[in-house]
């Protein structure tokens, strides 16, 4: 059976925590930040789970994630 590919677009936007969850950086953080208060940036860069339904879809685009 040949390898399985992964997509590499999704490779690049995930990566697994120590106990096998999956991690994904924030949204809304890339432009258009004047009108976006201190605070709401500072959140915005810290990283977050992926939800527990959206898991299945990210392993099969990263098999070997």
């Amino acid at each position: 059976m040949p390898k399985m590919k992964t997509n590499r677009g999704a490779a690049k936007r995930f990566r697994t925590t120590g106990g096998g969850r999956i991690r994904r950086s924030k949204a809304y953080s890339s432009h258009i930040l004047t009108k976006k208060s201190t605070k709401r940036k500072r959140n915005l860069r810290k990283t977050t789970l992926v939800a527990e339904v959206d898991q299945r879809a990210v392993r099969r685009m990263c098999p070997y994630l």
